[in-house]
């Protein structure tokens, strides 16, 4: 259940690129334990705000308050330091490693003692360790050595969601999770989004699929022109409702 309290809020942000305003006082909240849906037409200022989040770029003005508390994000590693990961839409995935070294890329295990101290790598409590994570997820691989080039689309994308959610311990961002995805590894990714929020773990869903917005998220805020146009809650909105609040082509309200 979501709690009054916002886990992550966003402040009046404003980003511009030389003459561009891509942020206009962006105000966002998120939740713990819920899916937040995050939608708006190209240009709408999503990325920009996925990018300030994850710590790849830097506000120009405005804050950002993690459980009440003012933060600043410099980097994608204080983003990972602070319990916030983003699977992007390339899934920065390394295609010839296998599943377990691709989950702890860049925070790989070390062995104990001597081995450990000159850097020799714990391939087998990474392994037992990824294994655990997709077992918990509900990620069925055939084989968890092989490399992720070798895996479907769908796969591929439940790896990289597995990394991040092995990861976080407030917030996970997914841009666009399904876009390039037939129908059934859809569902599965669908799925396992919200075995993620059941996780007690918020999911910041970026996404032009509106029908799929509309059957996940508990609640969706909408961008036009880098700033915030409504606020909705799941099961009081409809698909055109959205689509009027993106476009502009009426003005219509929801609740925080």
């Amino acid at each position: 259940m979501v709690t009054l309290e916002p886990l992550l809020e966003v402040r009046g942000l404003r980003k511009r690129f030389g003459h561009v305003e891509a942020l206009r006082g962006v105000d966002f909240v998120v939740h713990p334990g819920e899916i937040v849906a995050l939608v708006g037409d190209n240009g709408a200022g999503k990325s920009t705000l996925v990018k300030i989040l994850s710590g790849a770029l830097q506000a120009d003005e405005g804050e950002i308050l993690l459980d009440g508390a003012p933060v600043r994000i410099p980097s994608p590693p204080a983003a990972r330091a602070l319990g916030i990961e983003t699977v992007y839409q390339d899934l920065a995935l390394a295609p010839a490693l296998g599943t377990a070294a691709n989950l702890f890329i860049g925070r790989e295990m070390l062995r104990r003692g001597l081995l450990g101290r000159a850097g020799f790598v714990d391939k087998s409590a990474m392994r037992d360790s990824a294994t655990a994570s997709l077992e918990r997820l509900g990620v069925r691989l055939k084989d968890i050595d092989s490399p992720v080039s070798d895996l479907s689309g769908g796969q591929r994308q439940s790896v990289a969601i597995a990394r991040a959610v092995t990861w976080a311990r407030r917030v996970v961002i997914m841009d666009e999770p399904t876009a390039a995805l037939g129908v059934v590894q859809t569902q599965r990714v669908v799925d396992l989004v919200r075995r993620v929020r059941d996780s007690g773990v918020a999911v910041v869903l970026v996404s032009h699929n509106m029908p799929q917005v509309l059957e996940l998220a508990d609640r969706i805020e909408v961008m036009r022109l880098g700033a915030r146009a409504a606020q909705f809650r799941a099961g009081e909105v409809t698909g055109g409702d959205l689509v009027a609040a993106m476009t502009g082509a009426t003005t219509v309200g929801g609740t925080s």
